[in-house]
């Protein structure tokens, strides 16, 4: 029990690390957060700490053994994730002269329960995120663990996930950041824009890099 208390500490602190560091979901919850509505933003946060899970499910089944398994798998990951982002900011950077609209498939602002999913689904669209998830799993875990500890593992890892993006959520949906949004809104839509476009290209591009 004392090196599994060890391990579950080790990974959360690992994880903590990387989630905490910007990237595509960061641009996704902070521009919805300013540019529509506080509930949204958290609706989003929660999507965020499910695609966490999932990526810890996942890692405890053995991803990291998959992926060198079965290469091929990674680098279609990688072009789905990447051409995915790529989508996301395009929308985005389209949407800077209009109205105040998260992109979404049909241009429609999203429900709580639509924001969850957008949320939810950028999340997942990062491979790399997997590749982290597996490397520090497969670095901090005990060879043999309990049925608890998993459990512990994964409810923690929800709670790492969706309280940064909840904390994102409720510090740029307040009224000052809200207010600077609306005054340079067209140039931070795009810039929104361009970075998740520039992250999917570079995701995309890494496939052909060893």
């Amino acid at each position: 029990m004392p090196f599994e208390t060890t391990a579950l500490l080790g990974v959360l602190a690992a994880l903590t690390v990387g989630v905490i560091s910007p990237g595509p979901s960061f641009v996704m919850v902070a521009r919805m957060a300013v540019a529509t509505s506080r509930a949204q933003a958290l609706a989003a946060a929660l999507g965020m700490g499910v695609g966490g899970v999932l990526f810890g499910a996942a890692a405890l089944l053995g991803l990291h053994a998959v992926f060198q398994a079965v290469p091929w798998l990674y680098v279609g990951l990688k072009l789905a994730g990447g051409a995915y982002l790529c989508y996301l900011g395009v929308l985005i950077f389209r949407s800077a002269k209009q109205a105040l609209l998260v992109s979404s498939s049909d241009g429609a602002a999203p429900s709580a329960q639509r924001a969850f999913w957008l949320g939810l689904t950028t999340q997942v669209s990062n491979p790399k995120t997997a590749v982290v998830y597996a490397s520090v799993f497969a670095a901090f875990l005990p060879q043999s663990f309990s049925v608890a500890f998993g459990v512990v593992l994964l409810a923690m890892v929800f709670c790492i996930e969706s309280g940064w993006y909840a904390l994102v959520a409720l510090v740029l949906s307040a009224g000052t950041p809200q207010k600077i949004y609306l005054a340079y809104k067209a140039l931070l839509d795009r810039t929104a824009g361009l970075v998740m476009v520039s992250l999917g290209l570079k995701l995309v591009t890494s496939v052909t890099r060893p």
